[in-house]
């Protein structure tokens, strides 16, 4: 593994895979063919995700923020997806994303963590953008509870996965590929 870094980035190279960590975002690096990627993906990790592997395990799991991160990146380039990976427990960073993510991005992926259940902030965020953004959660959050059962992001959003674990953020990037095959399939 090698590893390179300057102020605010790093570089990580493993096998024939780099990754670049710029101010907190995981990118994959890519080497020029010619094979295009289809779409670029934003997962945005809400509140308290950076604990994962070591909040409450029998809820989230034992997985990392990173490791998750890298399944992301993994699968997405088998699926023909650039994915980028971007995690805060800031409301108002995250809506920044949101609003800024028209510029690069196709599809959002979003775990909001407990501002699901109460920031009309996010949801009008959600509202304002015209890409569609897939609402994950590692835990079933309707079988949890009471206050954590009401979504005010999920009816602004094009769907929810929840309860599935790490694989609810990758069945959210596989519904994305079938909807670009969908899409090209007309």
């Amino acid at each position: 593994m090698n590893f390179k870094s300057s102020e605010n980035s790093y570089i990580i190279g493993h096998k024939n895979d780099s990754f670049l960590c710029r101010n907190g975002i995981l990118h994959k690096i890519y080497t020029i063919s010619g094979d295009d990627l289809v779409a670029n993906v934003l997962v945005l990790h809400g509140p308290n995700l950076n604990l994962l592997g070591k909040r409450e395990p029998d809820v989230y799991g034992i997985a990392t923020l990173d490791e998750l991160n890298r399944r992301l990146i993994e699968l997405g380039t088998k699926l023909d997806l650039d994915v980028t990976c971007y995690q805060s427990n800031m409301e108002g960073d995250l809506i920044n994303h949101l609003h800024f993510a028209s510029e690069k991005f196709d599809y959002i992926i979003l775990n909001p963590g407990a501002y699901t259940h109460y920031s009309y902030a996010i949801r009008d965020a959600i509202a304002s953008i015209d890409i569609p953004v897939i609402e994950v959660h590692l835990s079933n959050i309707h079988a949890r509870e009471a206050f954590r059962t009401t979504s005010v992001t999920a009816p602004v959003s094009q769907g929810q996965i929840v309860g599935f674990g790490l694989m609810s953020y990758e069945l959210a990037l596989i519904s994305i590929q079938q909807k670009l095959n969908e899409a090209t399939d007309v």
